[in-house]
């Protein structure tokens, strides 16, 4: 007997699941698809791979023929080329170029006493070996600025800055007196 709330019983083993019906699409796609794997398994061909994203289209790679391609082969000084000019690197090779040929541009004189030392902004720093030779370049910094425009082009320097040597401080030590003017001595 079974009770108010039970319910007779029933295998629920002996019962399948009706299969599930893909509902038709009124395009006639599925109709389609299911024809071409109809007429594809007839002629004894393995059925087609379904695509991942049926949607993406394909690209299509060109074959290099007789005409010149991107995909040739390359001279280094082209690729190079155009290596440096998309990253934005001329100015930097340049002033980099000016640095390694300096002694040529302002001379052997003036090269063995005084090298740069950095360029950013349109400002080079030029640092003197004699305070003598701070001053004589700062007297010749204008033809210096006029040769170095004509290799870098117009504008690209605007003002050199000409350091004295490297000095040793007099700030410290047991014989620093406040306030006291320094040595006065020039360094060369």
């Amino acid at each position: 007997m079974t009770g108010e709330g039970d319910e007779p019983a029933t295998g629920a083993d002996d019962e399948t699941p009706d299969p599930v019906e893909p509902e038709h699409q009124p395009d006639g796609l599925d109709l389609a698809r299911s024809a071409a794997r109809a007429a594809a398994a007839s002629a004894g061909t393995p059925p087609a791979r379904r695509k991942a994203a049926p949607f993406r289209r394909r690209t299509v790679t060109k074959s290099s023929g007789a005409r010149p391609d991107d995909r040739d082969p390359q001279l280094l000084d082209q690729a190079m080329g155009r290596l440096v000019a998309s990253h934005g690197w001329e100015l930097d090779l340049k002033v980099q170029g000016v640095f390694g040929r300096w002694a040529e541009l302002v001379g052997a004189e003036v090269a063995d006493h005084c090298t740069p030392e950095s360029f950013a902004d349109g400002r080079l720093v030029v640092r003197t070996d004699s305070t003598a030779w701070a001053t004589q370049l700062k007297l010749l910094a204008p033809s210096v600025v006029r040769r170095l425009n004509e290799e870098l082009g117009h504008g690209t320097v605007t003002v050199i800055e000409v350091l004295g040597p490297h000095l040793p401080s007099w700030t410290k030590g047991k014989l620093s007196s406040r306030d006291g003017r320094g040595p006065r001595d020039t360094y060369g």
